[in-house]
Formats: C-alpha cells, structure tokens, sequence
C-alpha cells in the first residue's frame, strides 16, 4: 500500500512550491549509511554469536512540515515523517512522527503519532542521535526511548500531546494516548506522560514521568541534564523503573516486577568541526522489586562535520552482560540476547 502511495507522496513535495500562498511547507529528511561490524558471544537465551558484517540505515526520513497562520496569534501545524531503508529492498515505507496541531501564545497542541516528553529529552544527550551508534540501540538509554505503541514506547500513537510556552527558560510537556476498540487484549487504560526542562546560560536539566496505566507496576521516571561548555560537554541520566522499563525488554512480561534502572553519563570534546564522545551506561534486569543481574555498556565515537549538514563518523560500542546471567542482555537496545555484543561502525549521516 506504501509504495502505491509513494508516487503521490513525491507529487505532494513537488507541487509544495505552488502552494505557499497558502501555507509554509518545508521538506526534510535524513540519511544515514554506516559499514558495522558486529561480534557478539551467544550464549545468552536466543543469542545469535558469531561475527557479521553490514551495511545499514538508521532511521532514514523524509517527510513533509509546515503551519498555516491563521490570524490572531493562532497557527495551523502538521508534520508527516515516512522512514524508510536504502540498504534493503522491499521494506517499504513505515509512519514516524505524523500529526497536525495548532500552535500560539497558549503553546502546542497537537493529536496523531507523536514521540514522548520521555523520548524527547533523552534525544538531547545524545550527539550521535540516529546513526549506527546511538544511545537508544546500545543500551545507555532504556527502550522507553524506541518503537512505537499504545504501552510507552518512545512513538506514541493515537495520542494527543501539550507543550507550554517556555518561560524564562522552563517548559513542560505532557501526552495522552487514547486506547483504540481494536486492542487485542481490550485493555481499557490510556498511557500518559509528563516532563519538564530549563535551559539556562550552559545548563540543561529536566525530569519525565510516564505510565502505561495498566495498574500495578506500570511506570517509569528520570532525571537528566546536561553541562556545555565552549570546547567540553557533560550530560547525564537516570532511568528509574517502576515496571514500564521491564515490561518492554523481551525477557519480562507486562507487571514481572520493577527494578530495571538503567543511567548512563558522557562527555564530548569539540575542537572546530570535529567532535569526541565517550558514554557509558549500566542497566539492570527487573524481578519483582530485585535486582537479578545487570549488563554495562560504553562506546567511544569521533565525528567531523564536513559540512552543517553532513557528518562523518566512527567508532566502537560494546554491550556486557553479567555473567551470572547473560540473559540481562535480552531485549537491551538492538542485542539479540547475546553475553557479549561489540560493534564497529563508520557511516556518514546527511540532513536535508
């Protein structure tokens, strides 16, 4: 259905230019192709082990933006974000971020497929963000932050979600999401989240709650922050698991327990157009309010842009398991469960 679509997709972009009287419409997109090398120990419950080499596209886009004024202070806004793979044939299109809203002094409102409060500010500690190596797939961040659903993944759908106006440097964020009759398990709860950050001079700090509303142990929250400098950056976070974060790994089910905290902290050093980041991160495997057994990950990451919007990068990340249990690796990030996963990855990513 996605490719009969594509046709009128690009007709859109192209007749956009004919229809500014009417409204602003921006194309934007991203592209990312990055060679990895992964070797992994599989010894973990549904591990692969071995070693492959590939080539991938990470959250590759394109998509459509733009608003309509209105009069009175009040805009018209929408956005349609498609991604896509120009590594693999036959995968086809799939949604991102799709919505339409309205924005003024009030703030935004806006109803659709939308990321999380929760999802958006771990996005702004990460300086490789959608490429190979980013936080979210190496678990230095907990899988609240990726896929798409109705029980707290990072995209919410059928969601309706509020940002405030910033004052003096304070905004808060907050989503709904409306449950749909065609819920195979007719659950009757309507996940919600909430978070607020202040940006001062060289400093970024916020905190989030979300919750599936499943009843029992169904949340999460976090704080975080992050420190610039000209030259050096600090950032950090905490995930605290109140069930959500273990609900969503693949080797917990929905109200196994709590206890899956995972925190990460890093730093970059920037010199003119070139970049270095160092993170590392620990998350541990929630079982009924105990700590069974937990993985440590890190990565080490050099970039250059060559220009504002196309970077080279490369770098190495390895995810540990404890070695009590290598099934604490299940379902972290983009690890198949293997005790041992290290990944290899140069790439280049452009914006558009």
């Amino acid at each position: 259905m996605m490719k009969k679509q594509l046709p009128i997709l690009i007709a859109a972009v192209l007749a956009g230019g004919m229809s500014a009287a009417v409204a602003d419409v921006t194309v934007f997109g991203h592209i990312d192709t990055s060679w990895d090398y992964r070797d992994a120990d599989g010894s973990g419950d549904g591990g692969s082990g071995g070693n492959t080499t590939n080539l991938n596209c990470t959250t590759c886009s394109f998509g459509l933006k733009g608003s309509e004024d209105l009069g009175n202070g009040l805009k018209a806004l929408f956005k349609l974000d498609f991604q896509y793979d120009t590594t693999e044939r036959d995968k086809g299109l799939t949604d991102r971020d799709q919505w339409l809203g309205m924005g003024g002094v009030f703030g935004q409102l806006r109803v659709g497929t939308i990321s999380t409060v929760y999802k958006s500010h771990g996005a702004m500690l990460d300086p490789i963000y959608r490429t190979a190596l980013q936080q979210r797939d190496r678990g230095l961040q907990s899988d609240l932050h990726r896929g798409a659903g109705e029980e707290g993944q990072g995209r919410a759908t059928n969601t309706l979600r509020y940002d405030t106006p910033t004052w003096n440097g304070l905004g808060i964020g907050a989503h709904y999401t409306v449950q749909t009759e065609t819920d195979a398990d007719s659950k009757s709860d309507s996940p919600w989240g909430i978070g607020g950050q202040w940006e001062g001079g060289s400093f970024l700090v916020f905190a989030d709650y979300i919750t599936s509303d499943e009843g029992g142990d169904d949340s999460a929250w976090k704080v975080g922050g992050k420190y610039d400098l000209s030259i050096f950056s600090f950032f950090a976070q905490y995930e605290g698991d109140s069930g959500l974060i273990s609900a969503r790994g693949d080797n917990q089910t929905d109200g196994s327990g709590d206890g899956a905290d995972t925190w990460m902290l890093g730093a970059t050093a920037t010199l003119g157009n070139s970049m270095a980041y160092f993170g590392f991160g620990r998350g541990e495997e929630g079982s009924g309010g105990s700590t069974a057994s937990y993985y440590n990950a890190w990565q080490l990451v050099g970039s250059h842009n060559m220009s504002r919007r196309t970077m080279l990068y490369g770098g190495y990340s390895e995810l540990r398991c404890d070695q009590q249990d290598n099934d604490a690796c299940s379902g972290i990030g983009d690890n198949k469960g293997d005790s041992k996963d290290r990944k290899l990855s140069f790439g280049m990513k452009h914006t558009f």
